[in-house]
């Protein structure tokens, strides 16, 4: 048995398409990371608001205290 060889053109193709593969694995990924970030966001400013209100300071005090270095 011979055996056949894969020419440089073959293995180039071969490795585009594992490249773009890998790449939409990656986007998939990356989309799935950036929802659960911006999830957490909004849960972060949620509780944020939460506090906020149960708070007995007032905006003005609060703007102050984040504001200050």
């Amino acid at each position: 048995m011979a055996r056949r060889v894969i020419t440089i053109e073959e293995k180039i193709e071969r490795q585009t398409a594992e490249v773009a593969k890998a790449k939409k694995k990656y986007d998939e990924e990356l989309d799935k990371l950036n929802t659960l970030i911006e999830k957490k966001k909004e849960m972060e400013s949620k509780e944020l608001l939460e506090a906020f209100s149960k708070s007995s300071r007032t905006y003005s005090e609060i703007m102050n205290f984040l504001n200050s270095k």
